[in-house]
């Protein structure tokens, strides 16, 4: 990882390491899934993000659900999901998480997770869809555990106190980078913000598991990445996850490192050592990737 006073080139076009790839998996071990989506129409995070690990856990019928259509109103650099004005109207969230309560109830998931695009143009930035697919998924799936994994609702605490009342079990917020980098990065985030919407939802809701997560190989710096950990200790966050991020298109962020599997053993070292108490860091990890380890039985 990139230190104080140092620096490294963009690497070659598709020169990944070894570490970094992945066996492109069986299509017709992910051929039914995808067919039960398309049929709901539903939004996979797994598609619309170019996860690496797609294949994996479409295998294992476990799928991270995108509510809120498909466009989001922000423009992060990193994102590979659609930018533009969202056509789905808030009169459809209910419809909306009934359909992905119904396919979560066909794939016999036993932990759910839920995100969406950003949706900036909406008052309550769509808070009621992931409070109407909480809901939903509770009233279909008795035992469940729901993981939310929220944009930032430009601050919003009446927007995150709505969600919180569905009653989810994990609370997801990324920061997705170190301060230094948000104008980069994530344009129109802001840091301070996301660490206090990490830290009201665990005021407001002692009992949910607060987790967030972070991209590595962007130009950070090792110090950076420890005092990120500092903060979201700080701010009552308890689980975090690291993976490498891999630039999805040409007109994204190159990346500015592969961080070796050795640097991310290290981070992960650090936030154990800090405290907390769910811990996934690795080149291939993603912020959904095996959520329902992180759940405390």
């Amino acid at each position: 990882m990139l230190t104080e006073g140092t620096s490294s080139p963009a690497p070659a076009a598709g020169r990944k390491p070894e570490w970094l790839k992945r066996p492109p998996g069986s299509a017709s071990e992910t051929r039914e899934l995808k067919l039960l989506l398309r049929k709901a129409k539903l939004n996979t995070v797994c598609e619309e993000a170019r996860c690496p690990n797609i294949s994996e856990c479409f295998s294992r019928g476990t799928a991270t659900f995108m509510i809120l259509g498909d466009v989001c109103t922000r423009g992060c650099r990193f994102c590979s999901v659609t930018t533009g004005r969202p056509h789905m109207p808030a009169v459809e969230f209910a419809a909306e998480g009934d359909r992905v309560a119904e396919a979560a109830q066909a794939l016999g998931l036993s932990h759910v997770v839920v995100t969406s695009v950003a949706r900036d143009d909406l008052a309550d930035g769509g808070a009621s869809g992931f409070a109407a697919t909480v809901a939903a998924i509770r009233s279909k799936l008795a035992g469940v555990t729901v993981e939310v994994l929220v944009p930032d609702f430009r601050g919003s605490f009446d927007s995150l106190h709505r969600v919180l009342d569905a009653g989810p079990d994990v609370f997801n917020h990324n920061l997705e980078t170190v301060p230094r980098l948000y104008r980069r990065v994530r344009p129109g985030a802001v840091y301070k913000r996301s660490l206090e919407l990490l830290a009201e939802a665990k005021r407001y809701c002692p009992d949910v598991i607060s987790k967030t997560g972070v991209m590595l190989g962007l130009g950070e710096r090792r110090e950076e990445v420890l005092e990120l950990l500092d903060d979201c200790r700080s701010y009552q966050v308890e689980s975090f996850t690291a993976g490498q991020y891999m630039q999805p298109t040409r007109g994204h962020l190159p990346v500015e490192e592969y961080v070796s599997p050795q640097e991310f053993a290290l981070i992960e070292s650090e936030a154990h050592k800090r405290g907390f108490t769910h811990v996934a860091v690795g080149p291939l990890v993603r912020s959904s990737y095996h959520a329902d380890e992180f759940i405390t039985k």
